[in-house]
């Protein structure tokens, strides 16, 4: 099931900078006609709209919040396209003291912000005649890091629930992509340390269209990325992506 953000309407949440900012610049180039900006605070994005015009609308959208959530959805009825990219990252390991509220954090808006957005907009993409919803998930979704490792788990239940939509909605015309970044040069990746092993936010960008495009579930998007998902391919084929019940 492929997907052709050309003429669309999207959604792209946490869109005020780093990765976010750059698929929002990127989906204009590629003929979206309108990006949401859905953004904590809707005047982070003051200068996407001073670029772009009326092609950005800032919209207030804490995914942490439900009904942030929701009135965002009422807010952007007409979309087609929503990418979930607002994530948060904690630098804690899993025997520190105060691990568990860390994660307790990171999940509610790594993985519960997940299911809060296709709550709010799969009902809307299906009413719009189809669309896609694509989720942000990292490689730290596939492989854990001991001095990250809440963060780690986090990204590995929202790529469970990623799995679990592309069943539940892909059916109903909701096409779902699944990226999984490696090191990339944002704010967040300065944080980790990912120094000059980065790749540009751009990269992961345009590789989110033309997986769209190309009809795929997993995207790895940059040089790391593409030799874990290299070594992963056989079994995302086999077992990730193949048809399966367990009845």
């Amino acid at each position: 099931m492929s997907f052709d953000v050309k003429g669309k309407i999207a959604l792209v949440t946490g869109a005020n900078r780093g990765i976010g900012k750059s698929i929002t610049e990127a989906l204009l180039a590629a003929g979206a006609t309108k990006v949401y900006a859905a953004v904590r605070r809707p005047e982070s994005a003051a200068d996407l709209v001073e670029k772009h015009g009326d092609k950005v609308v800032p919209v207030a959208c804490d995914v942490s919040n439900t009904q942030s959530v929701n009135s965002a959805a009422d807010n952007a009825a007409g979309v087609q396209l929503v990418v979930n990219n607002a994530g948060i990252l904690r630098i804690k390991g899993a025997v520190e003291s105060d691990a568990i509220e860390t994660l307790q954090e990171e999940i509610d808006t790594n993985v519960y912000g997940l299911m809060r957005v296709a709550q709010a907009f799969a009902p809307i993409i299906k009413k719009n005649g189809g669309g896609a919803l694509v989720q942000l998930n990292s490689l730290a979704s596939l492989r854990s890091f001991a001095q990250f490792s809440t963060y780690c788990a986090s990204k590995a239940a929202s790529y469970s629930i990623t799995q679990s939509l592309r069943d539940a909605l892909e059916p109903f015309d909701v096409k779902i992509l699944s990226v999984h970044p490696g090191p990339i040069k944002t704010d967040m990746g300065d944080q980790v340390g990912f120094g000059d092993a980065a790749d540009s936010p751009e990269k992961v960008a345009q590789g989110i269209i033309d997986a769209l495009a190309a009809g795929e579930f997993h995207l790895f998007p940059d040089s790391m990325a593409k030799d874990i998902g290299a070594a992963y391919a056989s079994f995302a084929e086999n077992v990730v992506e193949s048809e399966m019940s367990v009845a």
